[in-house]
């Protein structure tokens, strides 16, 4: 595949994902991050199995980079998500500090 044709690619990817997430409903969002964490979690075990294969230290950078940013991606989500399921506590469970 030439560079044109995956710069064409990645465009349109990024231009759908983009159309199809603004459209969401607000109602969707939580369920959708427990999705996309469950993607973003599959995504480091990739970026391991890569960096297992790696064997020269270049391979083994962006090996170890892509692990870095694939783990930082799973906590930043699961971070969000339950920063947005505290929104939906009612008072009273806040004040108590147990879970609805």
């Amino acid at each position: 595949m030439t560079g044109i044709v995956a710069l064409y690619i990645f465009m349109l990817a990024a231009f759908t994902g983009y159309e199809v997430i603004s459209r969401v409903p607000v109602i969707l969002h939580t369920p959708l991050m427990s999705g996309s964490n469950f993607v973003h979690g599959i995504v480091l075990v990739g970026a391991m199995v890569a960096l297992g294969a790696a064997h020269t230290p270049l391979e083994k950078t962006i090996g170890f980079i892509g692990v870095l940013l694939a783990a930082g991606n799973v906590v930043g989500g699961y971070v969000s998500t339950e920063r947005m399921l505290e929104m939906f506590k009612s008072s009273q469970d806040k004040r108590k500090g147990g879970r609805a």
